[in-house]
């Protein structure tokens, strides 16, 4: 039997050339609009990426306490452009100055935020920097007081109204520069302590509030929990986002604060909004620019990286409300910058 004739048969030939040509077109439309589509789309998110020609300006000022008669050193690191960008405050660990962390300070401002770097007298390099080896650790031992840690404190909320009056002063260098409803406050080590005391740590005593409500995210590295005051308490209250920050070696020359103390903090936190990393192999010094005498292992670059990258993240989702970091923070994005048994946890 014959098979049915076909269809094509009754078409005249240039009807069917017209088709082919009619599909041929509609296909290369198609793979120009996809083509275009491809380039127009922005590309991943990469809280690692600065961005060719971005530039940093550093500015140091002197602000001066009057109720306390206290002058605080700050180092500010301002990103390109004049409109308002958010603020992170950062609070050097005992012995730092306002030139220390600038890995933080310059990475951060590159990504778009003003960087302001704390010098807190009484707890900074003057401490440490004129005396013999032999004496220093000592010193800064001396220096870890209670006295100190209420003058860290309130040296936060000193620089911020000063950095807020500043704004809004016509001429001055950072007038019209801070968006003063995002604010970020990070710090390491003695500059953990006291970002945690500004941003809604509860002490015992009700009449001492240190919480500063002008904060609205914050990251503390090489945390620990209170000696004398149960972490549930300390911290079940805090109602903004933190980020904490840890290794596994991460025990500080001064206090002996050891790992447990610092992975205390996460589950006193309330779920929700909570972030915790703890880097294999990470000393104290991790977070700094340099190692410290006694480190055990060359610095790992790594460790580096994944803070870079960790905390960009947590500013850019909570600071610039990026729903993409957001989405790379709550998803796979940390393991891509973080080694295999860095530990990586929220809710």
């Amino acid at each position: 039997m014959r098979g049915a004739p076909s269809l094509a048969r009754g078409v005249p030939p240039t009807v069917r050339a017209a088709g082919r040509e009619a599909g041929y077109v509609r296909l290369v439309l198609g793979t120009v609009l996809v083509l275009a589509l491809a380039a127009s789309a922005p590309p991943p998110y990469d809280p690692l990426a600065t961005g060719e020609g971005a530039s940093v300006t550093p500015l140091d000022l002197t602000v001066r306490d009057e109720s306390r008669h206290r002058d605080l050193p700050v180092r500010l690191y301002l990103p390109a452009g004049h409109e308002p960008r958010p603020l992170v405050l950062f609070s050097p660990g005992l012995g730092g100055s306002r030139e220390s962390y600038a890995y933080l300070g310059q990475h951060w401002s590159r990504r778009g935020f003003v960087t302001c770097t704390l010098q807190h007298p009484g707890s900074d390099d003057a401490v440490w920097r004129d005396l013999p080896v032999r004496d220093r650790l000592p010193a800064l031992r001396r220096a870890a007081s209670l006295e100190n840690f209420l003058l860290r404190a309130r040296d936060v909320p000193a620089v911020l109204d000063r950095l807020e009056a500043l704004s809004a002063e016509p001429g001055s260098p950072i007038a019209g520069r801070l968006d003063l409803r995002r604010i970020g406050m990070a710090g390491h080590s003695f500059g953990a302590l006291t970002t945690e005391a500004v941003s809604g740590e509860v002490f015992p005593l009700p009449s001492v509030s240190l919480t500063d409500a002008r904060i609205t995210a914050a990251i503390a590295m090489s945390p620990s929990v209170p000696r004398r005051s149960d972490p549930a308490r300390a911290f079940g209250s805090v109602k903004i986002p933190w980020l904490l920050m840890t290794g596994t070696r991460d025990v500080s020359p001064i206090g002996q604060t050891d790992l447990a103390s610092r992975r205390a903090v996460y589950p006193a936190l309330s779920r929700g909004l909570r972030y915790e990393v703890v880097l294999d192999g990470a000393e104290h010094s991790a977070f700094g620019d340099r190692p410290l005498p006694g480190d055990r292992e060359q610095r790992n670059p790594a460790h580096h990286r994944g803070i870079l990258a960790l905390s960009t993240a947590f500013w850019d989702a909570f600071l610039a409300a990026d729903p993409r970091a957001r989405a790379w923070l709550d998803g796979a994005g940390p393991r891509t910058v973080l080694e295999t048994k860095d530990l990586w946890q929220h809710d």
